[in-house]
């Protein structure tokens, strides 16, 4: 493996465990994105939330100019990444959390319910890879 590829991931990994975790010592919440945003716009629309929601967003603007650029993997068109949206809002919905409350979070809790929800999130992703890459031929 490039070494490379390895630092960034280390460094990514450790910058979401160093969110997560502040977020948790500030707030006491979890850092759960889906509902995060959910509460944000639909239930309680608090500062704190809009503040972490926007630094997300201003990361990934930042990233572009600092040489940090998405992989040509992931460039299908709109339709395809719009399709991909919409699946990945059913399933945190279907779910009752996304990746980063119960593959960050809940893990690191020792949850039970989020061990679950990640081998159910894993294997669901497997399928699809399957799907997309050997039926559909799309990728």
């Amino acid at each position: 493996m490039d070494s490379q590829i390895l630092a960034a991931a280390l460094l990514g990994g450790a910058m979401i465990g160093l969110a997560a975790g502040g977020l948790y010592l500030t707030t006491g919440r979890i850092a759960g994105i889906s509902s995060l945003y959910g509460d944000a716009v639909l239930r309680r629309p608090q500062a704190w939330r809009w503040l972490f929601l926007a630094g997300l967003i201003l990361a990934g603007l930042l990233a572009r100019p600092l040489g940090l650029t998405v992989p040509e993997a992931l460039g299908h068109g709109p339709l395809w990444l719009a399709a991909a949206g919409l699946l990945v809002g059913f399933g945190t919905r279907l779910g009752n959390g996304c990746t980063s409350g119960h593959g960050v979070c809940g893990l690191a809790r020792l949850s039970w319910r989020s061990l679950t929800a990640v081998l159910v999130f894993m294997a669901t992703a497997g399928v699809t890879v399957y799907v997309v890459r050997h039926i559909l031929k799309a990728a």
